[in-house]
């Protein structure tokens, strides 16, 4: 389920996942099927660590990257689950042939 909300994207993002939701933060990107493509990225990775877990290791990750990089916005570009997500938004066709748990893979 797709909503808008300006209020829940943090400054400087487009777009936030928590499924089974996907907030935006313009109804415009509503049509954008990249931006669309990248969180239905987040939405499989979610379901296939079953939601809780994912926001944990998700939390964690960007902890750790934050130590190594010494920058929140590189630690986040750098989440594994990000990198996943962003390397292939273009790929509409992705999600059809992604391997279970291929965020490891980054």
């Amino acid at each position: 389920m797709v909503l808008v909300s300006k209020y829940l994207i943090p400054k400087g993002f487009r777009g936030l996942t928590i499924f089974p939701f996907v907030f935006l933060l313009d109804k415009k990107d509503k049509l954008n099927s990249f931006i669309l493509n990248h969180e239905r990225i987040h939405i499989r990775q979610q379901i296939e660590l079953l939601i809780i877990p994912f926001f944990l290791c998700y939390g964690i990750e960007f902890l750790v990257r934050w130590i190594q990089y010494k920058n929140r916005r590189e630690a986040y570009y750098n989440i594994s689950f990000e990198r996943e997500a962003y390397e292939n938004e273009k790929d509409l066709d992705y999600l059809k042939k992604r391997p279970f748990w291929n965020f490891l893979k980054y």
